[in-house]
């Protein structure tokens, strides 16, 4: 089962920020959202690129969430 972990995705976007579409995610995976975000800048500067007018980027979690089954314990 593959871990969670997140990645940023580069996204394109018209003139104000609208109709945006996602032109590339970067090969990097981070371990925390905290991680990616604080990337962000110098991957937007490493991806210049994109043919868009307007570009921007977003972090977004990746592989699988493990849900727990079963009563929660109490605390009492």
């Amino acid at each position: 089962m593959e871990p969670l972990f997140y990645v940023m995705a580069i996204m394109g976007c018209g003139d104000g920020n609208i109709n945006c579409t996602e032109a590339r995610v970067i090969p990097a995976r981070y371990e925390t959202m905290a991680q990616c975000r604080a990337a962000l800048p110098d991957q937007l500067a490493q991806n210049t690129d994109v043919p868009y007018p307007m570009i921007g980027a977003n972090c977004r979690a990746q592989g699988r969430y493990m849900a727990k089954v079963g009563k929660p314990k109490s605390q009492g």
